[in-house]
């Protein structure tokens, strides 16, 4: 059993800055690269058509595990389940804005799909454990526990092309607000 809420922020999380690593994004060609989903199928991002929400986060916490040590001390590193417990939450309002989401980690496919189906996500959630796509965009990651994984960042896809960069991303539960927010004010 954990020792912490994983729905939770604590109050005290130290927030990431802007590092720089995601600069080069906007208006990056995105690699045309198969991605194998939650439900088990492969997702080429740079055909998706009209808008793509892909919102990359580290790693999902698991109910029965705590984190790695230190994990609450890494800014940013934090907030896995909220973000995507707040991009579940606003999926309609998302689809409505006329844009399909996905969520992206390295974790492997099952680990994924056991947290996609805990969580009741309306979206497939995409496995990048081969590092393809984070090699291809020069994804910025961080190293923890003999693990490299993805820091939060969330992306809006069109035309095969990054049209909008959101990094870094913090509180992590209110991401697919900023999102939602953006899209609003910029229709198709």
């Amino acid at each position: 059993m954990r020792s912490d809420n994983l729905h939770e922020l604590p109050p005290d999380l130290p927030v990431p800055g802007d590092d720089g690593a995601a600069d080069h994004l906007a208006g990056a060609a995105v690699p045309d690269l198969g991605l194998l989903s939650t439900n088990g199928r492969e997702v080429f991002l740079a055909r998706e058509p009209g808008r793509t929400v892909l919102y990359s986060y580290p790693r999902t916490g698991e109910p029965d595990k705590d984190p790695p040590e230190g994990w609450d001390m890494i800014p940013g590193a934090r907030g896995c389940t909220p973000q995507s417990c707040g991009f579940r939450d606003h999926h309609q309002e998302l689809a409505a804005l006329g844009a399909r989401v996905y969520g992206l980690s390295t974790q492997d496919t099952e680990y994924q799909r056991e947290m996609a189906t805990r969580l009741h996500l309306p979206f497939e959630v995409l496995s990048d454990a081969g590092f393809a796509l984070t090699r291809a965009l020069r994804l910025p990651t961080f190293d923890i526990a003999g693990m490299t994984l993805l820091k939060r960042i969330a992306l809006i896809l069109r035309g095969g092309r990054i049209e909008k960069v959101f990094y870094p991303v913090f509180p992590p539960d209110r991401n697919a607000t900023e999102v939602v927010g953006w899209l609003e004010s910029h229709p198709l």
